[in-house]
């Protein structure tokens, strides 16, 4: 693993003067699962966790499915909504999903459509538990998701948990404004309260060389500049953690000030990039930092047993 202080060897730092890039970009759910689900089955092959990645493949094309035809999810109120947004507080607080009938509903409906998906069978095992808890479990499972706390000993059933939540989550966040969302706080999703998963150097047409952040569970994307903490804010002490003779297209960008990173991935260099599948697949990374003394800043819904 490489400590790189010189950023210039991963990015130009800085970009062009332009128009302030937008604050916020909304989930686009009818495309976002079903390129997640390509992401990881060009992933797959030959990588030391291929059956995971290519399970995840199927799994993302289930979400993709209800996320493009399940009817319109519940709302609060505008009124509701400006009241929030006013107050620097998330505009849809995903505490509220583990009650929300359209979860459980669709749960339901992903487990269905995963019967004839090739899965170990202790996670075929647990699917069928999470199916047949009751309301009050499985609103504590949906729960224990949206609050990081998953136990170790129901990892699996947990991550189909987090699979109906991630569609449910993404469809509410793309029926909002973008104007109306503001900053929240340092690392947190200004839509949901979501953690971020990774965040994303992008090579979008006007926004090229910008940063966005991706939020772990609705995936929506808040501008946050480069060489700074995104977790705590500081611009003290960043620097970027490589695997050595690994393509430089994934670093974790860690912070001295707070010990945790976030991974980076640059879009510039690699438009395939997908930052909830290319973290999965770059889970040495992980392994590296956290060893050498950082943890996450954020989550990964799909990577919860590690």
């Amino acid at each position: 693993m490489s400590d790189d202080q010189d950023l210039a060897t991963f990015e130009d730092v800085g970009t062009p003067e332009r128009d302030k890039p937008p604050f916020l970009r909304l989930p686009e759910p009818a495309t976002l699962f079903a390129r997640r689900a390509d992401r990881f089955a060009a992933l797959a092959p030959g990588h030391q966790l291929e059956a995971y990645l290519a399970f995840l493949a199927d799994l993302s094309r289930a979400q993709a499915t209800l996320a493009g035809t399940a009817g319109p999810p519940g709302m609060p109120s505008p009124d509701e909504l400006r009241l929030r947004a006013v107050n620097a507080m998330p505009v849809l607080p995903r505490e509220e999903l583990a009650s929300n009938p359209a979860v459980s509903d669709t749960f339901d409906r992903l487990a269905e459509r995963l019967t004839d998906v090739a899965m170990p069978d202790l996670a075929r095992a647990a699917l069928a538990r999470a199916v047949a808890a009751g309301p009050e479990a499985r609103q504590a499972m949906f729960a224990a998701v949206l609050a990081d706390a998953v136990p170790v000993e129901a990892v699996a059933e947990h991550i189909f948990a987090a699979a109906a939540l991630q569609v449910v989550a993404a469809r509410r966040s793309a029926r909002l404004d973008p104007a109306l969302p503001q900053p929240v706080a340092d690392g947190v999703c200004p839509c949901c309260g979501g953690p971020p998963v990774a965040s994303t150097v992008v090579a979008d047409l006007n926004v090229e060389g910008v940063r966005y952040v991706q939020c772990s569970l609705c995936a929506a994307q808040w501008n946050h500049v480069r060489v700074k903490c995104v977790s705590c804010g500081s611009t003290k002490g960043i620097a970027y953690q490589e695997i050595e003779g690994i393509a430089d297209t994934i670093k974790a960008e860690t912070c001295d000030e707070c010990r945790t990173y976030v991974k980076i991935l640059n879009r510039r260099k690699d438009p395939n990039l997908e930052p909830v599948a290319d973290d999965v697949a770059s889970l040495g990374l992980d392994l590296l930092v956290t060893e050498a003394g950082w943890h996450r800043a954020g989550v990964n819904p799909l990577l919860l047993g590690y």
